[in-house]
């Protein structure tokens, strides 16, 4: 795939330093872009080698994925931000900061030793893979333009652009009358005593802040009386080879919120990015979380998040224990990342400095393997992620500008003081994962 050429205007911006032979670097020669980014405790470089990496990855900000003439347009009396992408596709902003992201590990990778400057990787160490969606695909491409600026790593994809690969779908492959019956019983226990209809009314609040956004008594769909968003309705669907799927007010909010959040992102003036109004960060939140909430009804109740995420946990067990693989860019989207973790069992997270606080627009699932002094391999967790300010602003990534990170913990396995898991543990929790299919 060609480059775009805005791509070298932006790696142009950064400096780079001369190549390193694989091994750590000492900490007095580590570049200025990699500063202790991750918040190790003291002596972590002198005990740990970085190993190999596994990062499975959201795309980048899109344009939302209905386009004129859909429910959107029907549910406010306002234009739309008009996007440089078609509905559903990466957009320009997204591609550049995909570009900054690959940039800063290629930074930070060079200052652990694991990657070397300007690298053209031997065939087989290094593996781009994505979904078969031109925003899956794009973003791929634009990290590893950023990470590889002169090896031209191909980007796999298996399926004819514009559909879905089925590693990276989330869509149920077994399913039958036992499967339903727990899996809605699951999903209903999210709502508490009330079931689905509390799963509704959970977000009520968040609800009203969006019709205010939106306007919607004003909007062309109040003619047929939709001036709010209906918490009583939820029903939810599970069959086999589909994802799973909802009607009712939470499905119509989710559209509206994933668009608003996705227009803030991308409109720098913060009135016209609320339709006129002055929205608080607060605000901003409450209208993301009805967007993370969906997500979560669907795609992580437990029997729920081991059938969607099955194909996923196994492409990325495989390409942790895949000899002489050093990173593998497996890039999908926020219902893969939610699975992922759920599958995994994840303890509850809320992610700081986000508008999203699950699986923001970009976010990556990084997981490192760090070869001990001690003989013995560990792995860490963590979701980085980039801020609304570094999203709208677009500020070079470096020191004193990484992205977020944030470790991941899961339930039942113990870190050692540094934070870190046997990767024995680790790979064992995603084999019982993938058996619980």
């Amino acid at each position: 795939m060609r480059r775009i050429a805005f791509i070298l205007l932006t790696a142009a911006c950064l400096y780079s330093c001369s190549p390193r032979v694989r091994q750590a670097v000492p900490v007095s020669e580590v570049p200025a872009t990699t500063s202790n980014w991750l918040a190790r405790p003291e002596g972590f470089e002198d005990r740990y080698i970085l190993d190999g990496m596994v990062i499975l990855s959201r795309h980048n900000i899109r344009s939302p994925l209905s386009g004129g003439g859909s429910v959107l347009s029907r549910i406010t009396p306002h234009e739309w931000y008009s996007w440089t992408s078609a509905p559903g596709e990466l957009s320009l902003r997204g591609g550049v900061l995909e570009t900054q992201m690959g940039q800063f590990f290629r930074k930070w990778l060079v200052s652990e030793g694991l990657v070397k400057e300007n690298e053209i990787p031997v065939p087989g160490t290094v593996r781009f893979y994505s979904n078969s969606m031109q925003r899956t695909i794009a973003t791929a491409q634009y990290f590893s333009s950023g990470m590889f600026p002169v090896a031209n790593v191909e980007v796999e994809h298996h399926c004819k652009v514009g559909t879905m690969d089925p590693v990276f779908n989330p869509q149920l492959t077994k399913v039958d009358d036992e499967f339903r019956r727990k899996a809605i019983a699951e999903i209903a226990a999210m709502g508490g005593d009330r079931g689905l209809v509390g799963a509704g009314e959970k977000m009520a609040g968040n609800f009203a802040v969006l019709e205010r956004i939106l306007d919607i008594k004003d909007s062309p769909a109040s003619a047929n009386d939709t001036t709010f968003f209906r918490t009583d309705d939820l029903a939810i669907f599970l069959e086999v080879f589909k994802e799973p799927a909802m009607t009712g007010g939470l499905k119509m909010a989710n559209s509206a919120s994933d668009a608003l959040i996705l227009q803030y992102y991308e409109e720098t003036d913060d009135k016209a990015a609320g339709f006129g109004h002055s929205v608080s960060r607060e605000e901003w939140e409450s209208m993301a979380a009805v967007k993370d909430w969906y997500g979560d009804v669907l795609f992580t109740a437990p029997s729920v998040a081991v059938n969607v995420a099955h194909p996923l946990l196994e492409t990325m067990l495989s390409e942790m224990r895949t000899q002489g693989r050093k990173f593998s860019f497996l890039c999908g989207h926020d219902s893969n990342i939610a699975s992922v973790l759920a599958a995994l069992q994840a303890e509850e997270y809320d992610l700081p400095n986000s508008i999203e606080k699950k699986t923001p627009i970009g976010s990556k699932l990084m997981i490192g393997k760090w070869k001990g002094r001690d003989g013995k391999v560990y792995a860490d967790l963590h979701l980085v992620y980039s801020t609304p300010e570094q999203l709208r602003s677009m500020p070079i990534l470096g020191q004193g500008n990484p992205p977020c990170s944030y470790p991941v913990k899961l339930k039942g396995l113990k870190q050692n003081i540094d934070g870190l898991y046997l990767l024995t543990d680790l790979e064992r929790r995603f084999t019982e994962a993938i058996a619980a299919y």
